[in-house]
C-alpha cells in the first residue's frame, strides 16, 4: 500500500481515537467524578505511551531529550493539561456530548489568537475567516436562550478547556523538536496525577472501582493512541496536512454522541454545525495551502533578422498551491519570453 495512503489512515485514526473521548466520558461520568476522571484519562495516556517509550528509548539521540532550557514550557504544559481536561469533563457532565464535541474546534481559534498575541505569529486572511465562523458557531452553541442571553454552563466549561489547550499547544510547539514519546509520557503522568491531587483536595473523588480500568483504557486510546498515530501520520504527511485531517475529530465525536447516547438534534445545533463546517473548511484550506517563491529557467529559440538565437531567462514567481503538489509548473509564450528578454537587455 502507498505510504501516503497509510499516513492518511493514521491521521484519520488519530481523529477517530480522540473523538471517542467526549461521548465515552459522558457514559463514565455517571460513575466517576469529573476531576478524578480527567486525571485517569491522562494517567492512562501516560502509562500507555510510557510503555511504548520503553521500547524506543535506546533508539533516541540524547539531543532529542528535554533539558532544563525547556523547563518553563514543560511546567506550562503540565499546568494547563491539569486544568483543561477538568474543564472539559465538567462541560461534558453539565452539557451535551454533541455540543462539547463540536465546540472542540474552538481550539483552532484559541491556538491561532494566542500564537498571534503572545508569540507574534502571522494569521492569514483565510484563518481570520475561519476564526470568525468557528467563533460564531461557538456562540450559538453557548447560549441556552439567545433572547434572554442565558449561557450554557456546560459550553462555557468546554470553551475554557479549548482556551487552555490553545495555550498548551503553543507551549508544546516550542518543544516540538524534542522526543514526542518523552513529552507525552511526562504530560500524561504529571498532568494526570496533578488532577488526581486536585480531586482529593477538592473532595471530587467519587468513583466506582470497576470503572477505573475503562477510564484508563479510554485515556490510552483517546489521548495516548491518538497522539501516537498523529505522529506516525506526520512522518509522511507533515504537520500541516495531518492537522487538517485531525480537524474532523469533533464531527466524528458528534456522530458518536447521537449513536451512543441517543442525543436529540436541535435546530440550534444544526445551525451551529453548518457554521462550524464553513469555519473548519477555511481552517483546513489555510493549512493545506502553501505560498512561496519559485525560481524558473526557460530556454527558448527564436529567429529574427534571418538569424536564429537561443536564450535562457531566469525569473521567479510567487505561487499558492496545495502541499501535496510536489511537482508544478507554468507556461510562457515565446512573445512573453521575448518581451522579458528585452526588459533584461534594457536594464
Amino acid at each position: 500500500m502507498n505510504k501516503n495512503i497509510i499516513a492518511i489512515i493514521y491521521a484519520v485514526a488519530a481523529a477517530a481515537f480522540y473523538a471517542l473521548n467526549v461521548p465515552c466520558s459522558k457514559i463514565l461520568l455517571q460513575n466517576i467524578s469529573p476531576v478524578f476522571m480527567a486525571g485517569l484519562l491522562y494517567i492512562g495516556a501516560g502509562l500507555g505511551v510510557g510503555i511504548l517509550y520503553l521500547f524506543n528509548f535506546k533508539k533516541e539521540q540524547k539531543s532529542e531529550r528535554l533539558d532544563k532550557n525547556y523547563l518553563p514550557y514543560t511546567i506550562g504544559m503540565i499546568g494547563l493539561d491539569i486544568v483543561a481536561p477538568i474543564l472539559l469533563m465538567l462541560g461534558v457532565k453539565y452539557g451535551t456530548s454533541s455540543n462539547a464535541s463540536l465546540l472542540g474546534n474552538f481550539e483552532i481559534v484559541a491556538t491561532a489568537l494566542i500564537a498571534l498575541i503572545i508569540f507574534k505569529e502571522k494569521v492569514t486572511w483565510r484563518l481570520w475567516i475561519a476564526i470568525f465562523f468557528i467563533t460564531a458557531s461557538s456562540i450559538i452553541l453557548s447560549f441556552e436562550n439567545i433572547e434572554g442571553l442565558n449561557f450554557s454552563i456546560g459550553s462555557l466549561f468546554v470553551l475554557g478547556a479549548t482556551i487552555c489547550w490553545g495555550l498548551e499547544n503553543n507551549c508544546t510547539r516550542r518543544m516540538s523538536d524534542k522526543s514526542t514519546y518523552q513529552i507525552v509520557t511526562i504530560k500524561g503522568l504529571c498532568s494526570g496525577f496533578g488532577s488526581i491531587i486536585v480531586a482529593f483536595v477538592s473532595g471530587e473523588t467519587d468513583f466506582t472501582l470497576k470503572y477505573i480500568p475503562f477510564a484508563l483504557l479510554l485515556g490510552f486510546v483517546s489521548y495516548g493512541l491518538s497522539i501516537f498515530t498523529y505522529i506516525r501520520a506526520q512522518k509522511y504527511l507533515g504537520a500541516a496536512k495531518t492537522s487538517a485531517y485531525y480537524s474532523i475529530a469533533p464531527f466524528i465525536g458528534t456522530f458518536l454522541a447521537f449513536v451512543l447516547l441517543k442525543e436529540k438534534i436541535s435546530t440550534k445545533y444544526i445551525s451551529a454545525l453548518f457554521v462550524m463546517i464553513i469555519g473548519t473548511a477555511f481552517a483546513v484550506y489555510d493549512t493545506l495551502i502553501r505560498k512561496h517563491l519559485h525560481g524558473h529557467r526557460h530556454t527558448f529559440t527564436h529567429t529574427h533578422n534571418g538569424i536564429t538565437h537561443t536564450h535562457t531567462i531566469s525569473h521567479s514567481h510567487l505561487h499558492n498551491h496545495f502541499i501535496s503538489d510536489s511537482k508544478h509548473g507554468h507556461h510562457h509564450s515565446i512573445e512573453e519570453l521575448e518581451n522579458e528578454l528585452k526588459n533584461e537587455i534594457g536594464k
